[in-house]
Order: C-alpha cells, then structure tokens, then sequence
C-alpha cells in the first residue's frame, strides 16, 4: 500500500485499519490491514499511563520502528506526540522528518483542523505525507474537559471547515474521532480524501480500531468498541495453568527438557 493507493480508495471498498505496537501485532494485522497506525495510545495501552500526553517522541520511534518490522503489505503511519509538532511548522518537520528517517514509516498523524493546516502544508510540501486527525482529539482532552464525543449540531459546521481545512492543506486523509454519525456522514462526502472512522460511522471510507481494545485486552473500553476476542481471558487462562503446573512439578516435562550427549 501506498500513500496514493490509499487515497484512491476514496468512495470505493472500505479501508481496513488497525493500531499496532508490536512486531508480532503487525505481522498478524498486515495480513488483512491496508494500514496500521502507530497510535500514542500506545501510552495509555501498553505502558499504563492515563492518558496520551505522557508520550514521548522515541516512545513512538521505538514502537514505529518495530511495526515497520513486522508490515510487508501495509501503510505504517506514526503519531506525532502531544508537543512535538504544535510549536510552529519548522519544528514539526524536524521532528516529523526524524521519525520518518528513524522508522521508515510511510506517513505521519498529528492532531488539529483548521489551526493545524499551515503546518500539514508545510510537511506535505516538503515529502512527508500527513494523515489529519479530527474531531474527538485525545491530546486536547485539558482543553476539552476530558474525552468528549461531538454530537451538538452547532458544534457540526466548526468540524466540517476543518475537514475541509486539512484536506485543501494536502492531508492524504483525515481520522475521523468521537462524532455523531450525521457528521461524520457529511464530513466524507464534503471531502475528497478518505475519511477513516473511529467512533464516527460506517459509512466513512474505512474504519480503524485501538487493537488492544478489539480484542479484549484493555479492561475499559469506549462504548463505540466492539469486541471480537477475549484475549485477556486466554492470557489469564495461559499464566494461570503455567503457575499451576510449575508449583506441581509436572513443567517442565521430558519432552521440554534437554538430554545429555
């Protein structure tokens, strides 16, 4: 998957995509994924912190540069974390650049409409491909009062001008968070690049889910989540017989152990 081939996708069949952390996680969504988004969720789902504004920018090269790894097929797209991009357009292409040249990721995400726009311009003028992020935004939650989905109708025309905003700004496309899916609806058909929804609706151009979230390996989900595993249960499962078994001596057994020459 390309940058271009993604976009060409718009209005076509659905674009699959899913957070990946790992280079065994993305070995096993690149077989069906057609991009994996090195989210900063990574923070909250892999080292425990509340939130995503603890991340910093070699968490993310450390976690891009494993995914990278594991992917053959798909896009790798990488967060740029909560301070790294918003100071002005000349310090999110350094950093940008750093984790493009560091992972060899095919793209970025940074979060931010309207206000953001001179700065995705800057990067995609200068080869670094910009995916937008919308909408719900995580590392606004201060400013927000915490994660809040957008479903006030005088709230809808602001998130539109955004959508507009970093598409005419050269975002190669845009993820669509936390919005009531009349709005969601309008905002992939005001718009020519694809709409990737998250909490959003099923009519966006593809959709992506928090991998941990999909199957079963976070104890608290957003109501949006859909669960298709019980991860979490087999690992509990798995630990659980191994403990028993090594406090009953039967593990290691012959077949597991080495014999002498």
């Amino acid at each position: 998957m390309t940058v271009p081939a993604f976009m060409a996708r718009k209005g076509g069949d659905p674009l699959v995509c899913l957070t990946s952390y790992t280079a065994h996680v993305a070995r096993i969504c690149d077989e069906v994924c057609d991009l994996l988004l090195v989210g900063d969720s990574l923070g909250m789902v892999i080292h425990g912190m509340p939130n995503t504004l603890g991340v910093t920018l070699e968490h993310m090269i450390m976690h891009g540069q494993a995914v990278v790894r594991g992917a053959e097929r798909s896009l790798v797209v990488v967060d740029m974390p909560f301070g790294s991009f918003e100071e002005s357009p000349e310090v999110a292409f350094r950093n940008a650049s750093r984790v493009v040249k560091e992972t060899g990721c095919h793209a970025i995400k940074l979060e931010g409409g309207r206000e953001m726009a001179p700065t995705i311009q800057y990067l995609a003028r200068r080869g670094i491909p910009v995916m937008a992020h919308i909408g719900l935004m995580p590392q606004a939650m201060n400013t927000a009062g915490g994660f809040k989905a957008v479903r006030d109708e005088a709230q809808f025309d602001a998130v539109v001008d955004d959508a507009k905003a970093v598409e005419e700004a050269g975002a190669f496309s845009v993820v669509v968070e936390g919005v009531a899916a009349p709005l969601a609806d309008r905002i992939t058909h005001a718009i020519s690049i694809p709409t990737i929804g998250i909490g959003a609706s099923a009519n966006c151009d593809g959709q992506i889910l928090v991998f941990e979230d999909m199957v079963g390996l976070f104890p608290t989900v957003p109501s949006f989540v859909k669960r298709y595993g019980t991860m979490e249960e087999m690992m509990r499962h798995a630990v659980t017989t191994y403990a028993t078994e090594v406090q009953a001596r039967s593990f290691p057994g012959d077949e597991h152990t080495y014999k002498k020459k």
